[in-house]
């Protein structure tokens, strides 16, 4: 009866039925290339057959920007019955020859812009993987394979390696099973709004988190991707009106870049937008509702195969002012609709009070939640000591039981005895209207121990000074949390967008004896 009731669960299911339901319709859109649904499963089923020999049972590494190639992979690498690992195509040679060691890569399917970067990991490696490049090779070995698709047994197997940044340490490979991504991909789908009308823009990088999985995502609603290999402000208007784009997704930086860029004006057509991996201000969140874009906050990490958490919107929120709303929509949530119910715990592991002040961990756990670090089973444990993930995000629960992020734990400061959270100031420095991005960070301070500092980037041409944005900033928020000086430049960031405070706070504490003072 098994075989009447149960099939093992898999994302790669969404090409075969898109293909079955919509095969004429316009699956991918890369530059000058299309292709239909039907040409897309095709070509996957090529790649897997190309692959399957030379991977040997070993994962396939692919290092590529946001373009057909990183897409069919996600469908092709599994369907050759061996783990996907998406390479972050910001990392060095070191890096990447880590990354390819670490997970056993047999093949890597490489695009040509990064030849440099991976002839120099690979000179680095005692047993380095076959590279295949993109382009000529690789639609040689398409057209010269055989379709192959290998059935999945085990809905819970690897399905992907995703590592993590490694901004302690060396980088930990996240593992993703079928199941999880097929689920996932289902919430974001269905929490999106993506149909067969929906056009995809792809202006997150699919080897984060596997594009939280929407390659899944949008091939499950037959939808069309649109690839991108580079994010350029100019590129991304033109798409969204040459394409029709009804969706995109990125990093609050993406937002920033969109918002305020030369080519800026409102949409004719709604544009949904789902952001994550930092707060979204309420500033940047009501300039993006004026340009006709519906903002959705995301919450999650590596280890959660992307977002396990939404600002699911309430129409009883509709009649809200646009501030009260601003700040709704900057909170985390609640689980997406596959999750286990977020918690927000104390040390001892009990939930804190749904209160919206007492603050505590977040912790994660259900279907969207990964299998493991590969080969590192002790900070597996670490990280779910109870079988709850521990994220590092210290949050209060609202109330209504929505999730609000107070700060990384790691990103506390603690003045003169004074909890501040770095979030809550750095959304105040970004309501000035000359503030493009800020982060905050604890700087040393001999009376204080630590105090608050700002690092800031302006929009263009505009201007504003140390002593200006303090005031600004007193004016909102109570004294003690007032930075106590403004830096002005360039925030350092991660291949997503987002902010690397270590880095800053490297630099900042350079010389002492300890990082807490």
């Amino acid at each position: 009866m098994d075989a009447l009731s149960f099939e093992p669960l898999t994302p790669t299911a969404y090409l075969d039925r898109a293909a079955a339901a919509h095969g004429d319709r316009t699956a991918v859109v890369d530059g000058h290339q299309r292709w239909t649904y039907t040409e897309l499963r095709n070509r996957c089923r090529r790649l897997a057959g190309a692959l399957a020999p030379l991977a040997n049972g070993r994962p396939v590494a692919v290092l590529a920007p946001n373009t057909h190639v990183l897409l069919e992979a996600h469908f092709g690498v599994p369907w050759a019955g061996v783990p996907l690992v998406a390479v972050n195509t910001r990392l060095a040679a070191p890096e990447i020859a880590y990354i390819l060691a670490h997970s056993e890569a047999s093949v890597l399917v490489v695009d040509p812009v990064f030849d440099d970067v991976v002839g120099n990991a690979l000179s680095q490696m005692d047993a380095p993987p076959a590279v295949i490049r993109a382009g000529e090779q690789y639609e040689g070995l398409l057209a010269r394979s055989r379709p192959q698709a290998t059935n999945v047994t085990d809905e819970r197997s690897l399905l992907s390696i995703n590592y993590t940044s490694g901004t302690t340490g060396k980088p930990k490979g996240v593992m993703y099973h079928h199941r999880g991504a097929y689920l996932q991909a289902l919430a974001m789908a269905c929490h999106t709004g993506l149909s067969p009308s929906a056009v995809h823009l792809w202006t997150l990088p699919m080897f984060h988190c596997n594009g939280w999985c929407f390659p899944w995502a949008v091939t499950a609603a037959a939808a069309t991707h649109v690839c991108l290999p580079k994010v350029e402000p100019a590129d991304v208007w033109r798409l969204i009106h040459e394409e029709g784009v009804t969706h995109l997704n990125g990093a609050p930086t993406v937002l920033s870049m969109l918002a305020y860029a030369a080519e800026t004006k409102p949409v004719t057509t709604t544009v949904r937008v789902a952001t994550g991996g930092a707060p979204p201000s309420p500033a940047i969140l009501r300039r993006m509702h004026e340009l006709g874009f519906e903002v959705t906050h995301l919450y999650g990490l590596t280890e959660t195969f992307g977002p396990a958490m939404i600002c699911d919107w309430r129409p009883e929120w509709n009649s809200l002012d646009g501030d009260t709303q601003a700040r709704l929509k900057a909170r985390q949530g609640v689980g997406n609709m596959i999750s286990c119910q977020a918690r927000v715990v104390a040390p001892d592991g009990s939930d804190v009070p749904a209160d919206g002040d007492s603050v505590g961990e977040i912790a994660l756990r259900g279907n969207n939640v990964m299998l493991g670090y590969l080969k590192d089973e002790q900070a597996t444990q670490h990280a779910a000591p109870d079988g709850w993930f521990r994220t590092g995000d210290l949050g209060v629960v609202h109330p209504d039981g929505y999730i609000e992020l107070r700060d990384r734990s790691k990103d506390v400061i603690i003045s003169g005895g004074e909890n501040i959270a770095s979030v809550e100031v750095e959304q105040a420095i970004a309501e000035h209207p000359a503030v493009l991005e800020a982060a905050v960070i604890a700087v040393p301070d001999e009376h204080w121990g630590e105090v608050p500092a700002a690092y800031v980037t302006l929009h263009q041409d505009a201007s504003a000074t140390e002593g200006e944005l303090i005031e600004f900033v007193r004016g909102r928020l109570a004294r003690f949390k007032v930075p106590k000086k403004v830096i002005f430049g360039a925030l350092p960031k991660t291949s997503t967008g987002k902010i690397q405070k270590y880095v800053l706070r490297e630099a900042a504490w350079a010389g002492a004896e300890r990082r807490i003072q």
